[in-house]
C-alpha cells in the first residue's frame, strides 16, 4: 500500500479511458455525446465519458450476437476458455494499483478498501470462475438399457448485465465471470456515474485473449439504455443489481418482450440480531462495520440492529465506542475508513430519512449532519437512532447510507418476528454463544445469507442473493452458472 502522498501523486498523473468498448475496441458514442464523471469526495470533474444511445446499443448487440453465433467463444474448448479467464484475472491483478485508484476516484470509496478488498475480490471471482469451466460436468440420466439421455448445459446466448454504482468493480466481476465462463456474449451497462473500472478491465480482457464482440461495455443513461436492453428481442438473458423498483420494471420488460431470463439482486433492510449471551464486544465491533462499511451504501448493510432488552443499554455503549474508528476523510488517505455519499442526490435521500427518524420520535444518538463540507464531497457520518419500532419508515425502507435503527426485543420468537417483518430478505446475522439458539434463529430468518457470530461472511464458494423483494437468482459460486445456461436434453434410442 502506498502512502497518502504517493496516492495523491498517482491520482494527479492518472489517465482516464472514457470511451465505450464495442467489438474489441474503444470507440466514441455514434452521436459523439459525452457526460462528465466526478470524484464524489471532492466534487471535481474527472473526465468525459461516452454517453451511448440506442444506435450504440444495437451495434453492440449485433456484434455480440455475431460473436456468439460464430462459436468463436461459445464453442471454444472449456480448457481454452479457462486459460483466457485466468489470464484476464492475472492482468487485473497486475494492474491493481491503477484499478484501485480508478475505483477510489470514481466511486468515492476509501483507497484502502479498493486496494485491499475490491480489486482482489474481482480477481478472485474471475479466476475462480475460469478455473471452474472445465470442472463442471454435464449429465447422463438413469434410463433403460436401450436408451441414452444426455443433459447438457448450454449458454443462453447474448446476456445484458446492468450493475450499480456502489460496488461497480465487484458486481461487474460477479456478472461477467459466470456469464463468460459459460460461453455467453455479454453487454455490460455500468452505472452512468461510475463506469471507469469496467471500461478499463474490458481492454484487459481483450489483451488476455477474449475474442472481439464477446464483451461490450456501454456507458450511458440508465433509463434509456436499461429499457432498450430490457425490451430487446435479441437479448436472451438480463442480470441486474440495484434498487427493487428498477428490478421490478426490468422484470416487466421481460414479460413484454421475449421472456428473456431475468434475475435480480435488489435491496435489503438486513436484521442484525444480538442476544444477551453473545460476545458483546465482537458483536458491537461487527455491528458498526455492518452499517458503516462503504458509508452504508451497501445492499446487505445491517441497518436494523435488533438487541435483546436486558443488555440493550450496555450494548449501545459498546457500539458507540466501536463507531469512533469510523471517520470520514480524504479517500486517498489509507487511514480513511468512510467516504462520502456518491452524490448530492444520495446525500439528500439519506438526510431526508434522518429527518423522518427525528419526526417519528426516535432518539438520535449520534450523527445526522453533513461533515467535511469544505472538501466538496457529501459526507454523512455514522448516524444511530434508538427507540425505533419495526413499523417505522426508517426500519422498513432502505436508506442506503450510514443510518442505523436500534430495535429492542424480548425473546427468541420476538426477534424472529421482527427480523422477518420486512419486504426484503437479503442478509442478516445472529449473535449468541448458544449454538442451538443461533442455529434455530438463523434457519427461521428468511434471508439469502445469514451470519452466525459474524457479518458479511462468505466468499466465492457460496451463492449470494435474496428472498422476497431482495430478488431472485444468485451471484457467486457454481450456482451462478445456472442463471447463464439452459438445460438441453438429447434422448437417444439404441436399437439391437
Amino acid at each position: 500500500m502506498y502512502s497518502y502522498q504517493e496516492w495523491q501523486q498517482r491520482a494527479a498523473a492518472i489517465k482516464f479511458e472514457g470511451r465505450a468498448f464495442i467489438n474489441g475496441q474503444y470507440v466514441d458514442a455514434k452521436s459523439g455525446a459525452t457526460r462528465p464523471t466526478y470524484n464524489p469526495a471532492t466534487g471535481e470533474k474527472l473526465t468525459e465519458v461516452s454517453s451511448c444511445g440506442i444506435e450504440d446499443a444495437d451495434f453492440a448487440i449485433a456484434s455480440a450476437r455475431e460473436a456468439f453465433e460464430s462459436g468463436v467463444w461459445a464453442d471454444m474448448a472449456p480448457a481454452a476458455r479457462k486459460e483466457v479467464m485466468v489470464k484476464w484475472a492475472s492482468l487485473i491483478d497486475a494492474h491493481r494499483d491503477t484499478i484501485a485508484l480508478l475505483e477510489c476516484l470514481d466511486v468515492g470509496k476509501p483507497i484502502s478498501n479498493t486496494y485491499d478488498v475490491d480489486v482482489p475480490a474481482a480477481v478472485r471471482c474471475i479466476r475462480w470462475s475460469g478455473e471452474a469451466i472445465d470442472k463442471v460436468y454435464d449429465e447422463v440420466a438413469p434410463t433403460a438399457h436401450n436408451e441414452l439421455a444426455l443433459v447438457e448445459r448450454l449458454p443462453l446466448g447474448v446476456v445484458a448485465a446492468i450493475v450499480p454504482w456502489n460496488f461497480p468493480l465487484s458486481t461487474t466481476a460477479w456478472k461477467l465471470a459466470p456469464a463468460l465462463a459459460t460461453g455467453n456474449s455479454v453487454i455490460l451497462k455500468p452505472a452512468s456515474n461510475t463506469p471507469l473500472t469496467a471500461l478499463y478491465i474490458a481492454g484487459l480482457a481483450t489483451e488476455a485473449g477474449l475474442p472481439s464482440g464477446v464483451l461490450q461495455v456501454l456507458p450511458g443513461s440508465g433509463a434509456s439504455l436499461g429499457k432498450h436492453l430490457g425490451m430487446h428481442m435479441d437479448i436472451d438473458g438480463l442480470t441486474f443489481t440495484g434498487s427493487t423498483p428498477v428490478g421490478q420494471t426490468l422484470m416487466e420488460y421481460s414479460g413484454q418482450s421475449n421472456l428473456k431470463r431475468t434475475f435480480l439482486e435488489l435491496g435489503g433492510k438486513s436484521p442484525n440480531i444480538v442476544f444477551a449471551d453473545a460476545d458483546l464486544d465482537a458483536a458491537a465491533s461487527n455491528a458498526a462495520t455492518a452499517f458503516l462499511y462503504n458509508s452504508g451504501q451497501t445492499c446487505t448493510a445491517g441497518t436494523r440492529l435488533i438487541v435483546q432488552e436486558s443488555i440493550a443499554d450496555e450494548f449501545i455503549e459498546k457500539l458507540l465506542a466501536a463507531t469512533e474508528g469510523w471517520k470520514c476523510g480524504d479517500t486517498l488517505d489509507p487511514a480513511t475508513t468512510m467516504g462520502p455519499m456518491v452524490d448530492k442526490g444520495q446525500y439528500d435521500t439519506v438526510k431526508s430519512y434522518v429527518d423522518i427518524g427525528d419526526s417519528e420520535g426516535c432518539k438520535r444518538l449520534i450523527g445526522g449532519e453533513r461533515v467535511l463540507e469544505e472538501m466538496g464531497g457529501w459526507f454523512m457520518p455514522a448516524t444511530i437512532f434508538d427507540g425505533v419500532t419495526n413499523d417505522m419508515r426508517i426500519a422498513q425502507e432502505e436508506i442506503f447510507g450510514p443510518v442505523l435503527s436500534i430495535i429492542r426485543f424480548k425473546d427468541e420468537d420476538d426477534a424472529v418476528r421482527i427480523a422477518n417483518d420486512s419486504d426484503f430478505g437479503l442478509a442478516g446475522a445472529v449473535w449468541s454463544l448458544n449454538i442451538n439458539t443461533a442455529l434455530r434463529v438463523a434457519r427461521k430468518v428468511r434471508v439469502g445469507t445469514m451470519g452466525v457470530n459474524n457479518y458479511f461472511g462468505g466468499d466465492m464458494t457460496v451463492p449470494f442473493g435474496g428472498f422476497k423483494l431482495s430478488g431472485n437468482g444468485r451471484d457467486k459460486s457454481i450456482h451462478a452458472f445456472d442463471d447463464y445456461t439452459e438445460l438441453k436434453t438429447t434422448w437417444i434410442e439404441i436399437s439391437g
